[in-house]
């Protein structure tokens, strides 16, 4: 079996590289049209912003679509569980879809990282490395997405739910949930030597993150916490923020209306710290119920126009 899936993880190996290569090469082929030019003609890092935003567009679609199948929100978890329960559905169609998204992610930063370094070589430039930077400050490089994170916790999720039943297909290989000195991380290691390491400790309490949220630029923080920097209560939500509230970390503005919900990594940590999640649970209860009724007070004395 050990023979097998060596065999396996080579050909797996081989068929990312394929794609890699034809993936370069069609972006020579198409975005710039001769090779032999030394001056680029100004097109190619626009072109590559297009082609690299539309990249990570399609991957959050897909793995937003993936993980609501799991975690459906509000009244639809009925009606999945309803078709599942029709169905007999089991994980394995979620196993091999969350495979594909990974795949995909591999083959782009693979893709991205490759061409930027031809480019650098056909124009003997340091534009690409710079451009690289650029492009994870535009938070169009698709190993940031907040929706790897769900995925990564995803898998982990549903391996343990799953080790009772001897086999557990994986979609990543080595990722796991490590704790240094109490602080929590997301790690993995993806292919040509790809590694992602997530700190799970909110940078405003310094705690590991609770009922965790991912801004827009990538940062992860407690909502609670994150709603306080962004100067709204949790009744409001975030949503509710001004424009020109920043990020705690990067300082950049307008990262709370399109913050994101981890849901997947909700549960995971819930399961591996279950003493912490219950005394932080009981606390943030409390704090909540002062907030929605400081809330209801205020909007009664409103109203009342006392």
């Amino acid at each position: 079996m050990s023979g097998i899936k060596i065999l396996s993880d080579l050909l797996l190996q081989l068929e990312i590289y394929m794609y890699v290569c034809m993936y370069i090469g069609w972006f020579f082929v198409s975005v710039i049209p001769s090779l032999s030019l030394v001056v680029c003609d100004g097109t190619f890092f626009p072109s590559l912003v297009k082609e690299m935003s539309a990249v990570v567009g399609c991957f959050n679609k897909r793995a937003q679509k993936l993980l609501e199948l799991h975690l459906p929100p509000g009244f639809r978890k009925y009606f999945t569980w309803l078709k599942g329960r029709l169905l007999q559905k089991d994980h394995v169609g979620l196993i091999q879809e969350g495979k594909d998204l990974v795949t995909y992610a591999t083959i782009n930063a693979i893709a991205v990282r490759k061409i930027l370094k031809k480019y650098d070589k056909i124009h003997y430039s340091k534009q690409g490395q710079a451009f690289k930077s650029k492009a994870q400050s535009m938070h169009i490089e698709i190993l940031q997405s907040p929706w790897l994170c769900e995925l990564m916790a995803f898998h982990i999720n549903l391996k343990e739910t799953k080790v009772r039943s001897n086999m557990a297909p994986a979609l990543f290989e080595g990722c796991s949930l490590t704790f240094d000195d109490d602080r929590p991380s997301l790690s993995c290691e993806l292919l040509d030597s790809i590694k992602l390491d997530i700190n799970l400790t909110c940078s405003i309490c310094l705690d590991t993150v609770f009922d965790p949220v991912s801004l827009t630029c990538g940062h992860i923080f407690c909502y609670m916490c994150a709603c306080s920097a962004a100067s709204v209560t949790i009744v409001d939500g975030l949503k509710a923020a001004e424009p020109k509230e920043k990020c705690p970390l990067c300082r950049k503005a307008g990262v709370y209306e399109g913050a994101l919900h981890l849901e997947e990594l909700n549960i995971l940590l819930s399961r591996s710290c279950q003493k912490y999640w219950e005394q932080r649970l009981e606390t943030e209860r409390i704090e909540r119920v002062r907030q929605a009724k400081e809330h209801w007070e205020y909007q009664c004395r409103a109203f009342m126009g006392v």
